[in-house]
């Protein structure tokens, strides 16, 4: 019971696990970003500048549930997790050119709080603050933004990304239709009376005025992308999520690339397409940004 407990807790509310590195940890000058999302609450980051003088294109990086704009350090959750680490593939960014966007999701990090964690839903109000905030920065060519989103990430990138075009190119690494992941993961964390206390998050949803988990399918968001190109990533050994999820969500998508059916033995390892693939990480961007 107290296990389960915790895991509701964090459901709800998340967990600001400390940014421990900064990007000067790669060689990369950055300065601090502050910014509202479109519902007032305080964004933090960091802006990563370009090599290259003058007005140029940025990649915005959204990151999952639990962790921070520099990905995830293992060991801080009551389950079994991996490093994820966003800044070797920041470092590739920025030698090719582009500008680079690391920030906090609300109820994580250093930003505000908005309770409770959507997944998705809410979480737009911050990616499209950050959108704006790119937009109004000279430095900026706001027609050329692409996003990194893992998780929780992607699928904000999926929700929000309609309601601030143009956005050229989205990798969504492991996104997820709620309802099946938090089914799986129950299982899989809590045992056999997991699932049920899952179904019942609803109830604690609709209370709080919030989108309910049940409804949640970045697959119907997906539709309305448009011509912005979206490479998914899903690893083969998720016992979480699921590649006929990612599949389907490739195929409500106008302008997708062929799933990447990243080899590995769990969730974690799957997100960590990150930093074990940046090369292919920076030449989607460049290729398609």
């Amino acid at each position: 019971m107290r296990r389960m407990m915790q895991m509701t807790q964090l459901m709800l509310r998340a967990a600001r696990n400390p940014v421990l590195r900064t990007p000067a940890t790669v060689g990369l000058g950055f300065q601090d970003a502050v910014f509202k999302s479109t519902d007032g609450v305080e964004i933090r980051g960091w802006f990563i500048p370009s090599k290259v003088a003058g007005r140029g294109p940025v990649v915005l990086f959204i990151h999952g549930w639990l962790w921070n704009r520099i990905g995830n350090v293992a060991g801080n959750v009551p389950f079994v997790d991996r490093d994820v680490d966003f800044l070797p593939a920041t470092r590739a960014l920025h030698d090719a050119g582009y500008h680079v966007l690391l920030m906090d999701l609300s109820n994580h990090g250093e930003s505000g709080s908005r309770l409770p964690v959507t997944y998705g839903p809410w979480e737009t109000r911050d990616y499209i603050g950050a959108v704006n905030y790119l937009r109004a920065r000279p430095d900026v060519d706001g027609d050329r933004i692409g996003v990194i989103g893992c998780s929780m990430g992607g699928n904000t990138a999926l929700y929000g990304t309609p309601e601030c075009q143009p956005i050229k190119a989205i990798l969504a690494i492991q996104p997820a239709v709620l309802p099946n992941f938090n089914r799986n993961f129950a299982r899989k964390e809590l045992g056999p009376l997991g699932p049920a206390m899952v179904r019942s998050s609803d109830i604690m949803y609709l209370m709080m005025g919030a989108p309910l988990p049940s409804k949640h399918n970045p697959a119907i968001p997906a539709r309305k992308l448009g011509n912005t190109l979206v490479q998914y990533v899903q690893g083969t050994g998720d016992p979480w999520g699921t590649m006929a999820d990612v599949e389907a969500m490739a195929a409500a998508t106008p302008n997708a690339l062929p799933v990447v059916k990243y080899v590995s033995a769990g969730r974690y390892e799957g997100y960590r397409y990150i930093n074990e693939a940046v090369d292919d990480v920076a030449k989607f961007f460049t290729t398609n940004l």
